[in-house]
């Protein structure tokens, strides 16, 4: 283990670590990126004499498809390279000394100091390659290497659930020097402090995408949170809903229903997302999306619509043919498309905020899906989108057809697949 020594900030290695302090806090404030961070302190490592061959960190992130994110730098290279990783249970991650940390940090009791370390020399009489990337390490040239796992939080978890974990590695015959391990400990609490300023703000803007919508996630984010406060938005409405699902969740174990959920939600939303459609919200065994016209010119993004339409309904196709392939259940889902101008912003209670779409074309929409399986069809639009398209050469006119609540029979099509 290597133990913080007693330091004088008046002297050149104190002045090193006051120097790399303030350039931290700066880059927090300003909000940088954690590669760029990371990328600068290396350099202001090597700049300030500590001979820096590789180094790593990591931090884990509250994300739906991810369970954190790693920053490699080396030397040669002078930058950082990404990655991401799933959750901590693979054979690289049981198998480094990041998880031996974690594992003696269990073991103990008490307060605990917010870091763990360790120190290993790759070369010489008191090597010690007791992990895998150690010898890796070391075959490619290295002398020495250290780490450490920054926690956070005001009780210290074993864990570290929230901390970032580091290692630096040198190549200099001998390894690191006592000046150089000083200045590395001593600095890192406060390059933490801008990574992790830096991650909240990351994880907050991706569970907002992830459970709002790209676009409402976005706004939320930028403050736009009063009640009340709403924009006039013209925009396709896409509706989708099961056909039947009552039936199927009464026959069906809970697990294997969420599972179908699944599995249609994104079946579905693949087709949205290059063609710029945003996915509102989920509701129950129905979704609502919309594609706001914007730039692009209602037409085209009408066509853009159905577009996605069609391709949602035909690899729904092949998914229930392997659904039922596998003996599994399978679902048919009812689409309606609509177009027109609808409240767009918050609106709930008080301590309870929807980002939401209002307005009769939302009700009309959800209608219009109703009559999808009474019609006979998978997908239906409305004579207001047809009108929009401007070329209705996929679109069937299935005639005028009363929707629940409006007082005027609708012109309704079905969209050919």
């Amino acid at each position: 283990m290597v133990e913080p020594r007693p330091i004088s900030f008046d002297a050149p290695l104190g002045r090193r670590i006051i120097d790399l302090h303030v350039w931290a806090v700066r880059q927090g404030l300003l909000g940088a990126a954690a590669e760029e961070l990371f990328a600068g302190f290396c350099r202001r490592l090597a700049d300030a004499g500590v001979p820096l061959w590789r180094a790593f960190a990591a931090m884990r992130t509250l994300h739906p498809q991810w369970g954190g994110y790693g920053y490699s730098w080396q030397r040669e290279e002078d930058a950082i390279e990404l990655q991401q990783f799933g959750r901590r249970d693979g054979p690289g991650w049981l198998q480094s000394p990041f998880a031996y940390l974690l594992r003696q940090a269990n073991t103990r009791t008490g307060a605990q100091e917010p870091w763990l370390h360790l120190r290993r020399h790759l070369t010489g009489p008191d090597a010690q390659l007791d992990f895998p990337v150690l010898e890796e390490l070391a075959a490619e040239g290295g002398s020495d290497y250290f780490a450490e796992i920054v926690g956070f939080g005001a009780e210290q978890d074993p864990s570290f659930g929230t901390g970032i974990a580091y290692s630096f590695a040198t190549d200099l015959p001998g390894g690191f020097r006592d000046d150089d391990l000083a200045l590395l400990q001593a600095a890192l609490p406060a390059l933490s402090l801008a990574m992790m300023s830096y991650a909240g703000h990351t994880i907050a803007s991706s569970l907002l995408a992830a459970y709002l919508g790209d676009d409402a996630g976005r706004r939320v984010h930028s403050g736009e949170i009063e009640r009340g406060s709403a924009e006039s938005l013209r925009a396709v409405l896409w509706y989708a809903d099961i056909r039947g699902f009552t039936g199927i969740a009464d026959a069906t174990p809970g697990s294997s229903v969420v599972e179908l959920l699944n599995e249609v939600f994104e079946t579905l939303t693949a087709s949205l997302r290059r063609r710029g459609g945003q996915v509102l919200k989920f509701m129950g065994d129905g979704m609502l999306a919309t594609f706001p016209l914007g730039e692009k010119g209602g037409a085209r993004v009408c066509r853009e619509a159905l577009d996605a339409a069609a391709e949602a309904q035909q690899a729904l196709d092949r998914l229930s043919s392997a659904q039922a392939a596998a003996g599994k259940p399978i679902a048919e889902v009812d689409l309606a498309l609509h177009i027109g101008e609808v409240l767009y912003g918050n609106v709930g209670a008080a301590d309870r905020l929807d980002f939401t779409v209002i307005g009769p074309a939302v009700n009309e929409v959800a209608r219009i899906e109703t009559l999808c399986e009474p019609l006979g069809h998978r997908i239906l639009v409305s004579a207001e989108l047809v009108a929009a398209v401007g070329d209705s050469h996929r679109l069937e006119p299935l005639g005028r057809h009363r929707l629940r609540g409006v007082s005027e029979p609708r012109a309704i099509y079905a969209l050919e697949l």
